[in-house]
């Protein structure tokens, strides 16, 4: 079936139980896509063709059980995986081959799932970019450390794939690439088999390009129901939320929020302005301080025993963290604690946060990466949040919405985000 790389994720398991589609048919034409835009995209750490044709010509010899029953799948390459090499971004692991998979790896298998490859990742889901390019412009930046997974999907190489986000690495990202970007509650998806960057924020989530493949996807990696339960939830009340640094947003992207606002008004929705407490200003800053602290102990042998194979970012990281008494680190902790025993009462009226993604449209490649500052003080919260493509900016580029929704209200959130995707595409 030609030009089945389109698909999403849930049409494919859809027509392969149907049986008018093969999984083999479905790979093959993904490996055709990215044949052709691979060279330009620069999405795959590592990809064997012949090793993920074999996997769906397996999963044409079987009943089509699982959520993702022969559907292709890209892994971020801080994720381990038994049959194929995981880097980590770095240099000094290329070779490595771990002894099993990550939880989250063993769950899509479980569901069905044909592992495509490995995505590109910056070094540990750091700050030293890595190849990836912008599949709308190759002359722009595809964001932080899942790079990657967003490309690859907002490409059609594959349907979906595994991202995490520390500060800003799914949301930032999805929101270049125009692609649909999920941070779940933190804690949702196990991290064993993830190559730790800061734990107090380290989030395993995925990219998509349909609201209906999120909740699927969420389903399979947790063998969980309520996920799927249900239809699209209409939410009654959502929350204009500008945040502290919304003057640093660009004007198109402060039109974009506000379109969004005024479109979910006119389809029934109760929309009003949400003004968080002042201490929430500092969240941004104070994650900056956790994850780097953090980073100085996970990255304690790197640092001194393979300095020389660390980039320059990398190596500033641990040294700024080693700077950070420990004092200091717990109190960074409390305040996000303090923060999040705060969210239940910010969010009494509404259901739904919408904010910015970002400040502006992607970089050009050799402008400054930007800052993810609309979006780590949700990661410190341990929100669940999602990107949606929003509007083309000036340069041509998506425009990112964020919504944000109640820690561990995971399922409720996407079925009303699914309602919100559908209310903004009409």
């Amino acid at each position: 079936m030609a030009g089945s790389e389109n698909l999403t994720a849930s049409e494919a398991a859809r027509k392969i139980r149907e049986g008018s589609l093969t999984s083999e048919a479905l790979v093959t034409d993904c490996l055709l896509r990215i044949e052709a835009r691979e060279p330009e995209v620069l999405a795959w750490h590592y990809l064997n063709p012949e090793q993920a044709l074999s996997e769906a010509r397996a999963r044409d010899k079987e009943a089509a059980d699982g959520p993702l029953h022969g559907v292709p799948v890209g892994v971020k390459d801080i994720i381990d995986t038994a049959d194929r090499p995981t880097g980590y971004g770095s240099g000094l692991y290329d070779e490595v081959r771990p002894a099993w998979d990550a939880a989250c790896v063993t769950a899509v298998r479980r569901a069905g799932a044909v592992i495509m490859g490995k995505t590109v990742t910056s070094e540990f889901a750091g700050f030293h970019q890595g190849k990836t390019r912008n599949p709308r412009n190759p002359k722009h930046m595809t964001g932080f450390s899942s790079m990657g997974s967003a490309a690859a999907v907002a490409d059609c190489h594959v349907p979906v794939a595994f991202g995490s986000q520390t500060g800003g690495s799914i949301i930032k990202p999805a929101s270049f690439c125009g692609c649909i970007g999920y941070k779940p509650s933190y804690g949702t998806f196990s991290l064993r088999g993830v190559n730790p960057l800061a734990q107090a924020t380290d989030t395993l989530g995925h990219f998509a390009r349909s609201m209906e493949d999120v909740i699927l996807f969420s389903q399979a990696v947790l063998s969980d129901s309520s996920f799927a339960e249900g239809e699209a939830l209409r939410p009654a009340k959502v929350g204009l939320c500008r945040t502290a640094e919304w003057d640093s947003a660009a004007d198109s992207v402060k039109a974009a929020i506000e379109n969004a606002a005024e479109r979910l008004g006119a389809a029934g929705l109760s929309v009003s302005e949400v003004v968080l407490p002042a201490e929430f200003a500092k969240l941004n800053e104070t994650l900056i301080e956790i994850l780097a602290y953090e980073a100085a102990a996970n990255f304690a042998y790197e640092y001194e025993f393979r300095r020389d194979g660390l980039s320059d970012e990398m190596a500033s990281l641990v040294e700024k963290g080693r700077t950070i008494p420990m004092a200091q680190y717990h109190a960074a902790l409390d305040l996000g604690e303090r923060c999040r025993r705060a969210m239940p009462g910010v969010m009494d009226e509404v259901d739904i946060l919408l904010t910015p993604s970002g400040e502006g449209e992607a970089p050009l490649l050799e402008e400054p990466l930007g800052r993810t500052q609309f979006i780590r003080s949700w990661t410190l919260l341990h929100l669940p949040v999602i990107n949606l493509a929003g509007p083309v900016g000036d340069q041509g580029l998506p425009i990112g919405l964020q919504f944000a929704g109640g820690f561990r209200e995971d399922p409720a959130f996407l079925r009303r985000m699914q309602w919100i995707e559908g209310a903004l595409a009409n």
